[in-house]
Parts: structure tokens; C-alpha cells; sequence
């Protein structure tokens, strides 16, 4: 047969219906609330290809590199082609509509939901999740082609790449289709039976109105309801639920709107509905026997359940490996008050008494760590890094990026809180001290030394206070990240694509800032020589490459990614940077969207990368333009965005406000047609006080929170908001409670943080929309 109903399947039915058509089976074999519907089999599909005599030229197309982005792109074109234009043969054709049918009532159509249902979707060790297509308020005139639909979407761009990375074979994988009766919800969400981080018993459930999908993509910042298993209290944080999906009454199909005013802000569940939904969460959890992420409706005063899969992101602590690479408690209290090292005694010879101050300076990333230093003073020195050694060099530069991944720890000579080895340190989660002037000269080769990047310490041998012991990190990355809702979003910034993961497993609502500056630095040439050496398509792929490593850990979350901004001195430092221009102070020179104005020639091969990612699928890539100072720079861009085949009527991109003159000239950019506009502080701050922010004679007068810079921030935010602009804020300020304190009463949209400090803006975000809803009401 080739349509199954959900009643008659079960777990044993996976490779007939799919992940997600199991699921569904199952829940109402166990007489949980699920929406009636079928199944048309993954057996189905691979009969229509094969009679239909495509086969082999279906799974021989898509056997391509898929790092060449055009063979790529004209593979999944011609596979979808392939079987969307190939007619339904009558018997199945017949059969379909007949089961479509049954899932309505005899005087009124049904308005069915059409959803893929790949053979490995939801599988723990391959999520196939999300890459293929789901149809919404579907009816009999568009059934059939939304099933084939379906079927096409196992060969777009996306999940051709992602199958042939994991090393799946194209023919392997099949796919079912859900076609099931639609729930015209109220109110709709998730909810996790237990905590997707930890496992403990609580239960988190966010909500929205309207239809799911809002939730699910991302559209919409949900309540978030934390319920204790143990004694029913109930965490409730409201969201300012702006927009909604819901049926459109005259054409039935999925539309987005304004949530009414007055239920922006208003509660979406009652603590009746809350019970509710736990009741349901116990009883789906009893029947796997392991927790479940759950997809839920509500309607009519029915309560729905429309998707549930095992939560595969709980863990417990990781093993602590100490520098050494030893498995075990990095340190133990000896009985005397002192401490002794679990794995003994370190190698090398100690120059000054244990626990003796060598050297000091920022203590840019946290942690603790012990190891032995490696002095790196040439780039050939990085190949003696070894895994759990603590690189000591004057400053670090992009290239040492794959030996910063092996190290424990990182110490600098020069360098503030935002330079590269601070940012990059930060993201990878290694400890860093940077600026100490001295380490280099002070510190041996393989001697044992402990960093305190809390403190910007670094110690004799292999010494840390019990007080000060790290505690071990969980290394997860849930699903749905989990943390505090709040209506101004909390996103990240991210420097380098290595650092993507344990950015995405912050929780964050997005990529706040991607800096393409560091893919581009790290070839070790500049645009212009790589492009001489190794071709035009070579450096676009190697953005794309980039940026899609960031894009894909966040689907569907969006990732604000800033075209090139890096200043002369740092070209220089790069093979075919000979001829860049010698700049007094490169920070006010030739650098950002004046540089790209100018040679319009390279910055269309960067506009190029992102159109290619546009054809990929990627529609959570936004475009921020770096310095820019008033609206003639937004024109500009614009027009080179037009010829490079991107729509900036389609697309969502911005600009930086890092002068005064952007500051003052935002109301015209905002004419011009911008999304949204990002204050860059470290830049905003320099240029409004004229102090050099890498100059340690003036570093003192350098302050995010002087009232002239608050002021540019305040008043750029009032006109964005009346020009219906979003703002943000993407600088360093961004992670200092007193600078999201003064931005969310000033009404930002948005805040992206340092990946240390995601945790702590979420919370002192909501701390502060909490008082701003009590004072409203008092």
C-alpha cells in the first residue's frame, strides 16, 4: 500500500515511514492527542522514481564535489527538476486523495499539513532535521505537488552537502510524507520533559500564538514557562510576542501578522494549561522511558500533540583533563589546607619557588590551567605546540589559530581585551592573559607555569588554590537551547568558524557579529594576492566555506556576518601586503565599507559569497556594512548589492554605527533602507572621545559608558525605533551589566555578547524587563 494510516503504525514501521511518521504512530497507538493523518510511505517514493525510469540519473547528478558551489547548486536543480516534473501515475495518484479524504468531514475541505519524514530524520547519530520541506494549511488542489514537493527536497543544495559530509549514500536514504489533519492553534510551542542540558526533572515549555512554526523557525521570541517536576512551581518569564502565523481566512494559506497590542505582553498559558501540558509531557516520557522534546497545540479547548523525539543532547560532566592531557580532578585538597596534583609530579624544571608571581597583565579569557609554556616567536615554532601546552608569544595572529585549539592556554606581550588573541582566546574557551609586556622574556621554554586567566596571573609550576578550582564544563549543544526569555534578544559574537559550536550551545537567539576579517587573515595573503595565486572561485568558496560553518550551527537562528574590516597595518602583515599604504593610525584610515567603495572589483567577490549562500538556503545570513558614515555609503553598497544578484528588498542587512557622524546620520540610512543598525562601541567610543583604544598612554580616558557616547546610543535608538529599524549592539560594551541595564530601558532590540558572557546578559536582561513590567503596573 502506499498510504498507511497513523493508527496502524508504530516504532517497528521507521524505515517504511521515517522519523518523524514513527513518532506520530506511536503517540496515537498510546492514545495521546495527536491530529488524525497518514503516511505516505517511503517505499512509495522510491517506486514513483524507479518506474518512472529516473533513478539512475537522480543519484548519479548529485554525485558531485560538493565544495564546488555551482556543481552543487546545478545538481540539486536538476534532481528537483527531475521529480517534480514527472507526472503521478493514476493508481497512486487516486489512492493519495482518497486517504485525504478520510481525514475531512463530508461538508467541509480539509486543510492538511504535508511534512517530510526522511528515513534517517531524528535518528541520534544523523539528524537530517529541518532539511527537508513541511507545507502548511495545504488542500486537495495542491496535495499532490506538495507531496512531490516533498520528495524533492530530499536533493536541495543543503542536504545533498550535509548527506555526502557524513558520508551517506544518496540512494540509501528515502523519504516518507505526513500528511496529516492541520490544528488551527491558539496558542502552540515546545516543551523539553527534562532539562535538555542536565537531565535534571524539570520541565520547559515555550509558547507563542498562532500557529507553531513562528516558535519552531525562530520567528518569534516565546514565554518560557520552567516547571519543577517535584513540586509544580512555576518559573514564568513573558516575551513581546510581536508576530504570530495563523490561516489565512480568504486564502487558507500560512501567513505571518501583527500580534494584537493588547497580547503582545499578555500571558499565552494559564497555569491550568501549564498542568496540562506536563500531564501530557509525563505520559509521552513514560511511554519511551526517556525524556522527549515535544511539538504542541492548542485549539478549540483541545490540547494537541504534533511531533515528539528523544532529547540526545543530555550529558553529564565531561572527564577534566588537565594540560597534560590526564584524565582526572585537575587537583585535590592534600588534608593541610594546601594542594597536590592528581596526576603527579609535571615534567620540566622549575625556575622560581611554586605559586611565585612571574608575570601579569588582562586576564582576557577565564580558567585556570597548568602546563608547560611554549615560547612561540616565529610561525615555525607553532609546530611544537603540542596538545595541552600553554603558548607564550607576543601577539597572535590568525595563522596560529590551529595551534591556539591545541593549547591550554595563551599569553600575550601585547594586546587589550580586544585583540586577537583576547577574541579568539574567549571563543575557544582557553584561558588568556594578554598585555603583560614581558612573558616572552621572562618565561623558558617547557617551563611549568599556571595561568589564572580570572586574575591576568601567571604562576610558577603547577599550583591552584583550592577556592579557585574550575569547575568542570559541559560541553552540549542542545537542541533548543535553553535559557531566559526575554523580548530584547541576547546573540553572540563570533570570530572565527571554529568557535561556532560552543557559541551555538550558549543558547544564544543568533550571531549578533561574524567577522569575515579572520577567515580572510588567516589565508595569510591578502584578497588580492590569494585571488592571484589560486583564483577567484577559490576565495569566494573560502568565505562561503566560512560563514556556512557559522550559518549551519544556528539554522534558523540568524547570523549577522560584517564584510571586511580590517585595517591597513594588519594587510601589511600578510604575503602581497607590500604595497598597502603606511597609515599614522590605521584605525582612521583605509578600512571598512571605504575600502570596499573603493575597490568595488573585491568586494563584489565577498557580495558573490553571499549570494551563493542565498542559493544554498541559507536565509538566516544577514549583511552588516562596517564604518559607515552616512547615507551616500548605504546608496553605494546598495547598488553594488543589486549587481551582484542580491535583492535588498529580500535580504536583511545593516550597517555599523561606529562614528558620530553614522550616529547622527541615521534617520537618512534608515531612508536608504536599512534593517538594522549596530552600534560597534570599541570604535564609537575611540572616535567620540578621540582616545586610541590600543594606546596604553591614554587607555584610561577610554569608556563605553560616558554620557556622550550614551547619548549617541540613546538618540540613535529613539529614531530607528520611529523608523521601524532594529538596533543593536555588537561591541565589547555589550557584555557589561551597566551598558544592558542602560540599553534595554533605552529599548534596544538586540544585544550580542562576548560566548563568556551570553550567560550573564540573558540574565540581567530579563532581571531588568522584569522591573521595567512591575514598574509599568505599580
Amino acid at each position: 500500500m502506499a498510504v498507511l494510516w497513523l493508527d496502524e503504525i508504530g516504532a517497528d514501521d521507521l524505515e517504511s515511514v521515517g522519523g518523524k511518521g514513527a513518532s506520530l504512530g506511536e503517540l496515537t497507538g498510546a492514545g495521546l492527542p495527536v491530529p488524525p493523518g497518514f503516511v505516505v510511505t517511503a517505499g512509495t517514493y522510491r517506486e514513483f522514481i524507479e518506474n518512472a525510469g529516473i533513478d539512475e540519473e537522480l543519484f548519479d547528478a548529485v554525485e558531485v564535489d560538493v565544495e564546488d558551489s555551482a556543481a552543487l547548486a546545478d545538481a540539486a536543480d536538476h534532481a528537483q527538476e527531475l521529480i517534480e516534473e514527472t507526472p503521478f501515475p493514476e493508481e497512486l495518484r487516486e489512492e493519495i486523495l482518497a486517504a485525504y479524504h478520510d481525514v475531512g468531514t463530508a461538508d467541509e475541505e480539509a486543510f492538511v499539513a504535508v511534512r517530510s519524514s526522511a528515513t534517517a530524520e531524528d535518528l541520534p547519530d544523523a539528524s537530517f532535521a529541518g532539511q527537508q520541506e513541511t507545507f502548511l494549511n495545504v488542500t486537495e488542489d495542491d496535495l499532490l505537488d506538495r507531496v512531490r514537493r516533498c520528495w524533492a527536497s530530499l536533493f536541495t543544495q543543503r542536504a545533498i552537502y550535509y548527506r555526502q559530509e557524513q558520508g551517506f549514500d544518496h540512494s540509501a536514504v528515502n523519504i516518507a510524507v505526513v500528511v496529516q489533519q492541520m490544528v488551527d492553534a491558539e496558542k502552540s510551542g515546545v516543551m523539553f520533559t527534562s532539562h535538555p542540558s542536565t537531565g535534571d526533572p524539570t520541565m520547559i515549555v515555550e509558547a507563542a500564538w498562532g500557529l507553531g512554526e513562528a516558535v519552531v523557525s525562530g520567528a518569534v521570541s516565546p514565554d518560557n514557562y520552567v516547571v519543577d517536576r517535584a513540586d509544580g512551581e512555576i518559573d514564568v518569564t513573558i516575551a513581546d510576542k510581536k508576530v504570530k502565523h495563523v490561516k489565512d481566512p480568504e486564502t487558507g494559506e500560512t501567513v505571518e501578522v501583527d500580534v494584537d497590542p493588547e497580547d503582545r505582553e499578555k500571558r499565552v498559558l494559564s497555569d491550568a494549561d501549564v498542568e496540562r501540558l506536563v500531564e501530557l509531557g509525563e505520559r509521552v516520557e513514560s511511554h519511551y522511558d526517556t525524556p522527549q522534546d515535544v511539538e504542541w497545540a492548542m485549539a478549540d479547548g483541545e490540547d494537541y500533540m504534533l511531533q515528539s523525539r528523544p532529547i540526545t543532547t543530555i550529558s553529564g560532566p565531561d572527564d577534566i583533563t588537565d594540560a597534560t592531557g590526564s584524565e582526572g580532578v585537575t587537583s585535590v585538597t592534600d588534608g593541610s589546607g594546601g594542594v597536590e596534583s592528581a596526576g603527579g609530579e609535571l615534567s620540566g624544571e622549575t625556575v622560581a619557588p611554586e605559586g611565585e608571581l612571574l608575570v601579569d597583565g588582562l586576564g582576557s579569557s577565564p580558567g585556570r590551567v597548568a602546563g608547560p609554556a611554549r615560547l612561540v616567536t616565529k610561525l615555525d615554532d607553532l609546530d611544537k605546540v603540542r596538545q595541552g601546552d600553554i603558548i607564550v608569544t607576543e601577539m597572535t595572529t590568525p595563522d596560529m589559530v590551529p595551534a591556539m585549539k591545541r593549547a591550554a592556554g595563551i599569553v600575550t606581550d601585547e594586546g587589550g581585551m580586544t585583540s586577537h588573541a583576547a577574541i579568539v582566546s574567549r571563543e575557544l574557551g582557553v584561558p588568556a592573559i594578554v598585555g603583560t609586556t614581558n612573558a616572552t622574556t621572562v618565561l623558558d621554554d617547557d617551563q611549568q607555569i599556571t595561568l589564572d586567566g580570572d586574575r591576568g596571573q601567571v604562576l610558577a609550576g603547577k599550583t591552584v588554590e583550592t577556592e579557585e578550582e574550575t569547575e568542570p564544563v559541559e560541553d552540549v549543544r542542545p537542541q533548543s537551547p535553553v535559557k531566559p526569555m526575554t523580548a530584547t534578544e541576547v546573540k553572540v559574537n563570533v570570530s572565527i568558524p571554529e568557535a561556532a559550536e560552543r557559541a551555538a550551545a550558549t543558547g544564544a537567539d543568533g550571531v549578533g557579529l561574524l567577522r569575515t576579517e579572520h577567515m580572510i587573515l588567516s589565508l595569510n595573503r591578502t584578497p588580492a594576492k590569494f585571488i592571484e595565486d589560486e583564483g577567484v572561485d577559490a576565495y569566494v568558496d573560502e568565505l562561503v566555506q566560512g560563514i556556512r560553518g557559522v550559518a549551519d550551527e544556528f539554522y534558523p537562528r540568524p547570523v549577522r556576518v560584517r564584510t571586511l574590516d580590517a585595517p591597513t597595518d594588519e594587510f601589511r602583515q600578510l604575503e602581497g601586503g607590500e604595497d598597502e599604504p603606511s597609515e599614522h593610525n590605521p584605525m582612521l584610515g583605509y578600512r571598512g565599507i571605504r575600502r570596499s567603495l573603493d575597490r568595488p572589483d573585491v568586494f563584489a567577490h565577498e557580495l558573490e559569497a553571499f549570494r551563493r549562500l542565498y542559493d544554498l538556503g541559507y536565509d538566516n545570513v544577514e549583511i552588516m556594512l562596517p564604518l559607515v558614515n552616512d547615507a551616500e555609503d548605504v546608496y553605494r553598497s546598495k547598488r553594488l548589492m543589486e549587481e551582484a544578484g542580491i535583492d535588498p528588498e529580500k535580504r536583511t542587512w545593516g550597517v555599523m554605527i561606529e562614528t558620530p557622524a553614522s550616529a547622527l546620520g541615521v534617520e537618512e540610512m534608515a531612508d536608504a533602507g536599512i534593517d538594522f543598525a549596530s552600534f560597534g562601541t570599541n570604535d564609537l567610543t575611540q572616535y567620540t572621545l578621540a582616545v586610541d583604544r590600543n594606546n596604553e598612554h591614554v587607555a584610561d580616558r577610554f569608556d563605553e559608558l560616558h554620557p556622550a557616547v550614551l547619548r549617541l546610543i540613546g538618540d540613535v535608538i529613539e529614531r530607528c525605533r520611529e523608523h521601524g529599524v532594529d538596533t543593536s549592539i555588537c561591541g565589547q560594551a555589550g557584555s557589561k551589566p551597566e551598558m544592558v541595564r542602560f540599553l534595554v530601558n533605552e529599548g534596544i532590540s538586540s544585544i550580542s555578547a562576548n560566548i563568556d558572557a551570553v550567560r550573564d546578559v540573558q540574565h540581567e536582561v530579563k532581571r531588568v524587563e522584569q522591573k521595567l513590567l512591575l514598574d509599568s503596573v505599580r
